[in-house]
């Protein structure tokens, strides 16, 4: 069974798990909405459609020429992702009551790890770094990126992007600026700006019903959807990407976990007198249909 990890943070009976989970999902868009798969061992191999078999007409005592389709295999790692977080027994016992102390900076880890995640979503690439999973900007090629051309954003090509994808995805994502870039346009053409809201009942741009969900910045606090992609002209980094992604597990775009996160109090440590707490994620992700995601690069903001 796929769950996303607020769904798994009703299920944990563990007080400071639950914590975790909810400050991953909190933080991040990407966390709030994505399934994940449980999978065994450390691995998970998958087959995907590559080429239909061939069809035709034929006539009264006329033969078929064979055919069949295509399947393409694949395999998805498990990575390991984590953090230790050390309170000096110093601190815990000058400043306040331990657990407090502690969920404090418990609580700031584990928005890192979402923040972490989050950008390898987009922005991973195993090949410059083999510890991390590669993201949508390294999986998507061909007709499901489409080209901005260096231009300012329109209605066109938020359709464009939308038609990208199987069906109808559930999700875009952009930055804050960008969002402000899409919202002059609709306002501008008179478009009726939608609402909703996202799990937490917080409230939710959306466009032809579709959410449209803000990613902000990573660990360091660079953006991580901003305008900072090289220009296809490749002038300067002036550019931003809007992705459109349909979740569901074992048939688009899902997370992939051995277990769930994973928060230990391993207690005073014999090196040095701190209190220990160990957060590990075993996590991945797989895209299961070629028209699972699409990407719209190489937009400008407007003067």
């Amino acid at each position: 069974m796929a769950l996303t990890l607020t769904e798994a943070a009703k299920l944990s009976n563990d007080v400071l798990q639950r914590g975790v989970i909810e400050t991953f999902a909190r933080n991040s868009a990407v966390l709030e909405l994505l399934p994940f798969m449980e999978i065994s061992g450390n691995a998970y191999k998958y087959n995907q459609e590559g080429t239909l078999p061939g069809i035709a007409f034929r006539n009264v005592n006329e033969g078929y020429t064979e055919s069949a389709g295509v399947i393409n295999q694949y395999s998805e790692g498990l990575y390991i992702m984590g953090g230790d977080v050390d309170v000096d027994k110093f601190l815990v016992q000058t400043r306040g009551n331990i657990q407090d102390i502690r969920a404090i900076h418990t609580g700031m880890k584990a928005k890192a790890l979402s923040l972490s995640f989050t950008k390898s979503f987009f922005k991973g690439d195993n090949a410059t770094n083999p510890k991390e999973f590669n993201g949508l900007e390294k999986r998507l090629s061909g007709a499901q990126v489409i080209d901005g051309k260096d231009g300012t954003i329109t209605l066109a090509m938020i359709d464009e992007l939308i038609d990208a994808v199987e069906g109808e995805p559930d999700v875009l994502f952009m930055s804050k600026a960008m969002r402000r870039e899409v919202k002059k346009v609709l306002q501008a053409s008179q478009h009726y700006i939608e609402s909703g809201e996202d799990s937490f009942g917080r409230p939710v741009a959306t466009y032809g019903g579709i959410p449209i969900r803000v990613i902000e910045t990573d660990v360091a606090g660079n953006e991580i959807l901003g305008f900072t992609e090289q220009n296809k002209a490749g002038t300067a980094n002036d550019t931003a990407s809007i992705y459109a992604v349909k979740f569901g597990a074992e048939q688009y775009v899902s997370g992939l976990r051995n277990g769930s996160v994973n928060v230990r109090d391993l207690g005073e440590i014999d090196s040095m007198p701190v209190f220990r707490t160990r957060i590990e994620f075993y996590c991945g992700m797989a895209v299961f249909h070629p028209r699972a995601a699409a990407r719209l690069k190489w937009v400008k903001k407007a003067a």
